[in-house]
């Protein structure tokens, strides 16, 4: 009868993990296939094609609500000048290709339209599809906006319209930075070139406007710059694991805020605005964000909002540049859209770094970041750098929690005793409770000497949780064997069915709770821990199964230790 109860089960379990590995393809399967624009091809770029057709009406900006209004200052002169532009108003695209970048920019408004990361997949198994992170498509609106408003701007109310020397541009081997120059004038003798420089092997673009004001009238205007985005989901938020979703939404910092975070519903409820000296504004998911970082030497208007057409916006509007007749200047501000290297975001502008967000555990996680990337560059391969660094934080705590397990296992020592006194008094819960005390106090037991311990250290382990789910680095990154990428899901389930396997092991090894349905819960909490880990990334399943291991062994050990003395 065992053995055939034992070979039902037994079947059931693999008929499961055949269900739940089928159920799995099928997800993935059945996925809808990213609606990528023709901007950006897989061929990108090529010298002398044709330059793609003009968004449908369904995808292009909304003018009017999208774009800010100038925040005058006080003696200021507002007395606006019509400013025609020469150029059509037909809408088009130019190319521009880095080798970390691929870009394409609107002739209408010089917006940043669509931005692919070249160094970053869309998917593991497509190595020709970049990730996009800005697009402009039936799918998603993400895209960066900059212009220049007030009095004489022309990018009030209609957008300007710019043409540009060439198609496509390539930045060409040897060559350190690229120059991307848009033209507009009218003819009243005013010229204004937007610049956009990109740079080898960075994800930071100048955007400059050059004023030639070689008209009659005194020229003044602000710049602005804004990131628009509707509400769909964040791309990678799929791959995060069960029950965890990642911020998505705006931030910028403030003198006595150092990272504000704005979801879409915040923006929507109570838009922001300030003024601000120098700083940043962003738009943050899960991995990648992009941000405005405009001249750290002024003050700008910083402002989050909800458009009417539902497009959630976070800019900045800049102090007006003033030019008289037959001057010359400019004004301009960096863009960032890349990864969340909070390394490299510390460069960029203070406290961006901050993006990649630890919660309020940050100034554990971050030193803890730091060594497991110290780690990696010694071993080369992340999943070898979370198992060292889970052996290094368990040797740091390893006479704490050899406390906690000398508590549990004097505990398991006197179960028999504690058996005997629940049995003796089971009709008297008070004396029950007398004598279970002067037990502790004869066998000199801390009945929470187990528990202590642990909590002390739950922050360091909350803390390495959270930098392995926000570790740009883990993505697409591949440990050994079936695990190609530390960032998803084990394909096969291993590391989450050995981790409940651990589970099952340690719970064996501490004392079973006094109460019989407490301790019926703990006998499930396995199996439900391993269905819960079934979609967690690798990375942070391989951290729970190397821990796991190593707090059983440490243990075992301790336990025979004490039960042999006893």
């Amino acid at each position: 009868m065992d053995l055939q109860r034992s070979l039902l089960i037994g079947a059931i379990a693999v008929l499961s993990f055949m269900l739940l590995t089928e159920w799995v393809a099928f997800k993935e399967e059945r996925a809808p296939t990213p609606q990528t624009s023709s901007r950006i091809t897989s061929n990108f770029p090529q010298g002398n094609s044709e330059l793609p057709v003009t968004p449908t009406s369904d995808s292009s900006p909304v003018a009017g609500d999208d774009i800010p209004v100038a925040v005058t200052i006080p003696g200021e002169d507002t007395t606006e000048t019509p400013v025609l532009s020469e150029t059509n108003n037909h809408s088009s695209f130019i190319q521009v290709q880095t080798g970390t970048l691929q870009v394409a920019i609107d002739l209408h408004g010089g917006d940043i339209a669509e931005l692919a990361l070249s160094k970053h997949l869309e998917k593991l198994d497509n190595p020709d599809q970049p990730f996009i992170l800005l697009e402009q498509n039936n799918q998603r609106i993400y895209i960066a906006q900059s212009g220049l408003i007030g009095p004489n701007g022309i990018d009030k109310g209609e957008r300007a319209s710019y043409t540009s020397n060439a198609n496509s541009y390539t930045l060409s081997d040897g060559e350190e930075s690229l120059q991307v120059d848009l033209n507009w004038s009218n003819s009243d003798g005013l010229s204004i070139v937007k610049r956009f420089t990109f740079r080898r092997d960075s994800y930071l673009v100048d955007v400059d406007f050059l004023v030639s004001n070689n008209s009659s009238e005194r020229f003044q205007a602000n710049l602005f710059g804004q990131i628009k985005r509707d509400s769909s989901t964040d791309p990678a938020a799929n791959s995060s694991g069960m029950g965890m979703v990642p911020f998505l939404g705006a931030a910028v910092t403030q003198p006595d805020d150092r990272f504000t975070k704005f979801s879409f519903e915040d923006m929507e409820e109570e838009p922001f605005k300030a003024q601000l000296p120098g700083g940043w504004v962003a738009m943050i998911q899960h991995y990648f964000l992009s941000a405005w970082i405009p001249n750290p030497d002024q003050t700008h208007n910083y402002s989050t909002r909800v458009t009417g057409s539902g497009f959630n916006i976070a800019g900045f509007t800049s102090p007006a540049l003033t030019l008289d007749p037959g001057e010359q200047g400019s004004t301009g501000a960096r863009f960032y859209a890349g990864p969340k290297d909070q390394y490299v975001l510390r460069d960029i502008s203070p406290y961006l770094e901050l993006s990649v967000d630890y919660g309020w555990l940050w100034w554990i996680a971050q030193p803890i970041f730091w060594l497991l990337t110290q780690i990696q560059a010694v071993v080369i391969n992340w999943g070898v750098a979370i198992i060292l660094l889970t052996v290094l934080i368990k040797g740091a705590f390893f006479k704490l929690s050899a406390k906690s397990y000398q508590s549990m296992a004097n505990m398991r020592r006197v179960q028999p005793k504690m058996a005997d006194i629940r049995e003796l008094y089971a009709d008297d819960k008070q004396k029950q409770s007398q004598a279970m005390m002067e037990l502790y106090k004869k066998e000199k037991i801390n009945p929470m000497g187990g528990c202590l311990p642990i909590l002390v250290q739950m922050p360091v382990f909350i803390s390495l949780y959270w930098v392995l789910m926000e570790a740009v680095d883990l993505r697409h990154a591949p440990f050994f064997l079936w695990i190609h990428d530390l960032s998803v899901m084990d394909p096969y389930f291993v590391l989450p069915l050995m981790m409940g396997a651990s589970m099952w092991f340690m719970q064996k090894l501490n004392p079973p709770p006094p109460d019989p349905m407490q301790a019926k819960i703990m006998q499930w909490m396995p199996v439900m821990f391993t269905f819960f880990f079934l979609w967690f990334p690798a990375g942070l399943v391989l951290y729970w199964v190397v821990n796991n291991l190593l707090s059983m062994a440490q243990q075992y050990v301790i336990t025979k230790r004490i039960e042999a003395a006893g």
